[in-house]
């Protein structure tokens, strides 16, 4: 099978580093690349919500087979948070069910709390990320 490009797409094997954009999931990212290369055989190492922008690394062909060692390794996150509001989603797509006043947070203030989240930390998914429950995604299940 050949590429739009030429290419047979048996000879396409290696590893692909996506900046996955906001909104799109990650098997999303893999479908478009199946369909741009031609390659059946794509595979990613590690699922990112949808909200979720950064590093997608993809496998390609006899690559694949490297997915689970690629999985194991250290991830870092940086995040934002918006301090006085409560959604029902726990993210910025849910409807607003409370608000209070942040203003006294300070860094200062933060920096013995912030403490607690650096290190090796065991995260417990909230019920919108992309962990499947009854081979269905926790976040399709909130949602409803």
């Amino acid at each position: 099978m050949k590429t739009g490009d030429g290419i047979k797409s048996s000879l396409l094997n290696g590893l692909l580093v996506i900046d996955k954009p906001a909104q799109r999931t990650s098997h999303d990212v893999v479908q478009w690349v199946r369909k741009r290369l031609g390659v059946r055989r794509v595979g990613h190492t590690g699922t990112l919500d949808p909200l979720a922008t950064g590093v997608l690394v993809l496998c390609v062909g006899q690559a694949t087979r490297l997915a689970e060692y690629l999985s194991a390794s250290r991830k870092a996150y940086l995040t934002e948070i918006v301090f006085g509001v409560e959604t029902d989603t726990l993210d910025i797509t849910g409807k607003v069910v409370g608000e209070c006043d942040a203003g006294y947070l300070t860094a200062e203030a933060l920096k013995p709390i912030l403490k607690r989240f650096c290190g090796l930390i065991q995260q417990v998914p909230p019920m919108v990320s992309a962990k499947r429950h009854q081979g269905r995604r926790l976040y399709d299940l909130a949602r409803e």
